[in-house]
């Protein structure tokens, strides 16, 4: 089963064909700037307990992650949107495994700025069996130290690639995550977090497994 680091080197190689260098440039240099950021020191640490939230996933219900946590751990993913090709690979490469992840009792959610049925497009197109929830005003995102306003800069590449962040994500505006995943144990606590300003860096199933293989 190919990793998600595959299939993004692979992207990466086709956009190389595609985008305008000077484009790509810019984007990688607004990573790196990105990743300066240390989310990583404001995000809940291991060992520390999840903050609790309650949001709409993309078919309007309310989902509360301290009801999800009653049947097991919970796999947490903070991803952009679904204009972001590093995170609908990331969710794709996930939902590949969905089935390891049910055979440990561990639960997927994804979270992200944008509106709900943008949130229906994206998880109706990549055949995602798990809840996509809609952070509308960000405040999840906030709340786990994720949050952060796109620079000028920033906006105006993802602009010209032809990514209108503000129209996906409705009254959010341009806010947005850093990427991140979380594995939360039943009782509430992080046991694992990936979390990077540079958005091709993702965690990976195989890292989560590994983690959900210790929580039996």
């Amino acid at each position: 089963m190919s990793t998600y680091a595959e299939h993004r080197d692979y992207l990466n190689q086709t956009i190389a064909t595609q985008a305008p260098p000077e484009l790509l440039d810019g984007l990688s240099r607004a990573a790196s700037r990105l990743d300066a950021v240390d989310f990583a020191a404001r995000a809940p640490h291991v060992g520390e307990p999840a903050p609790d939230f309650s949001l709409p996933d993309h078919k309007g219900d309310d989902v509360r992650l301290s009801k999800l946590l009653l049947s097991g751990p919970v796999v947490l993913i903070f991803y952009r949107g679904a204009w972001c090709p590093y995170c609908n690979l990331q969710l794709r490469t996930f939902q590949a495994s969905l089935s390891r992840f049910e055979e440990r009792g561990a639960r997927l959610v994804a979270i992200s700025p944008q509106t709900p049925d943008r949130s229906l497009s994206m998880a109706e197109k990549n055949e995602l069996g798990f809840p996509v929830l809609s952070d509308r005003g960000a405040v999840v995102i906030d709340r786990y130290g994720l949050a952060y306003a796109v620079d000028d800069q920033t906006r105006s590449l993802l602009e010209a690639a032809g990514n209108d962040v503000g129209a996906h994500n409705g009254q959010t505006g341009w806010a947005l995550p850093a990427a991140a995943t979380f594995v939360i144990d039943a009782a509430g606590l992080v046991r694992y977090a990936h979390v990077r300003g540079a958005w091709t860096e993702r965690a990976e199933p195989e890292e989560v497994l590994a983690v959900l293989g210790e929580l039996v």
